[in-house]
């Protein structure tokens, strides 16, 4: 998949396509199901298909305060499109330019001068422009006027109910891993490099990778027993994991992700590691003291052990 940063990185000779507009916050079963009437579409037109996303997304351009936490952070959205077969990732910064444009000039601009389009598919809900008056309903005239195809997004639910990604985040609020799995066909994952920490896990007996997640939010909170592989040599390992802002130890409270590799030694800083969230173990909390930290730390570890011993499948390793 070739990633376009913005229209000026639009090949001059980019020869029309077949496109989707929207966050792809976690690439779930409804987002799967667009990408799956892309692709018809860009085989019967005998073009490439592409996905055009914003950065920052735009309610955490309009109200960041007031944004819902990610499900993936830009890198992981790039490798789950890019894992799903899509040939080109547009992604145009939502900045003040992209905000004061008018839907005709998008439609004019975006869609057929640098793009050259020829089916889009969105949602019928689907609005942009300053003034709004960019809808699905433009979309079909405008297409009718310069010569490509609007589709309606299909809709994928399940328990008579829409997927997406609110409904994912609220699974994963509800410590429903098992739900939120099952609606991105998945186990929930958050991936990153392993940068330095500040070495506590060591002096606690658990030596702890420090995952760069690139959040400001999180959707979920506390320890979980999780499964973990290394980017760079698919090696796997089960384990520990504390996903929150680790408020016993004193510092700036970040979102941080912290894993203990069950049987893991050497030199992993730099590599990358993804990580699927398996089973909740507990909330994360604040302790008296590093002694009961240690203590809770390794009555984690001894669940996460129990969870995985009485796994039947693969993880039981």
């Amino acid at each position: 998949m070739r990633l376009l940063r913005g229209l000026h990185n639009v090949p001059r000779d980019f020869d029309g396509c077949v496109a989707t507009i929207g966050n792809f916050d976690g690439l779930h079963l409804g987002h799967q199901c667009i990408l799956a009437a892309l692709r018809t579409a860009a085989n019967a037109e005998g073009k490439p298909t592409l996905v055009i996303l914003f950065e920052p997304q735009p309610k955490e351009f309009f109200a960041p305060d007031f944004a819902p936490p990610r499900l993936a952070s830009f890198r992981e959205k790039f490798l789950d499109l890019q894992n799903a077969g899509v040939d080109y990732l547009l992604c145009l910064p939502f900045n003040e330019a992209l905000r004061s444009m008018t839907a005709d000039a998008f439609i004019s601009e975006v869609l057929i001068q640098a793009l050259k389009i020829r089916h889009l598919i969105v949602g019928d809900d689907f609005r942009f422009g300053c003034d709004r008056s960019g809808d699905y309903q433009a979309l079909v005239v405008a297409g009718s006027e310069h010569g490509f195809a609007v589709d309606d997004t299909p809709t994928h639910e399940i328990d008579a109910e829409r997927v997406s990604s609110t409904r994912v985040r609220t699974e994963l609020s509800n410590d429903n891993l098992a739900a939120a799995a099952v609606l991105l066909d998945h186990p929930y994952r958050m991936s990153g490099r392993i940068a330095y920490g500040r070495q506590l896990g060591r002096t606690l007996d658990t030596p702890t990778a420090n995952v760069m997640i690139k959040r400001t939010k999180l959707p979920m909170t506390g320890v979980f027993a999780v499964h973990a592989t290394l980017t760079e040599n698919h090696e796997e390992y089960i384990g520990v994991a504390n996903l929150g802002v680790k408020p016993t130890v004193a510092g700036i409270p970040e979102p941080s992700l912290e894993v203990h590799l069950f049987g893991f030694k050497g030199d992993i800083y730099g590599q990358h590691l993804t990580v699927e969230f398996l089973h909740k173990i507990r909330d994360e909390m604040k302790f008296d003291g590093l002694d009961a930290l240690r203590t809770a730390i390794q009555s984690d570890k001894d669940a996460a052990r129990s969870y995985f011993a009485a796994r039947p499948d693969s993880f039981r390793f």
